[in-house]
């Protein structure tokens, strides 16, 4: 009996530095600039935006 682990305190992931996490395409560059900053608010984590050309 008890072999029950009980229900999950939280939910994490571990993103490794340089990880890519979102691509937006199909929107103007400043579109999504804006759309990211606000991404950017929510996250945990340090956001950059990135073009193609610089990766």
């Amino acid at each position: 009996m008890g072999k029950g682990k009980g229900e999950p305190e939280y939910w994490a992931a571990v993103i490794k530095p340089g990880t890519m996490l979102f691509e937006v395409g199909g929107v103007t560059e400043q579109a999504a600039k804006m759309c990211l900053a606000r991404l950017a608010h929510k996250m945990p984590v340090r956001v950059r935006f990135v073009r193609r050309q610089e990766m």
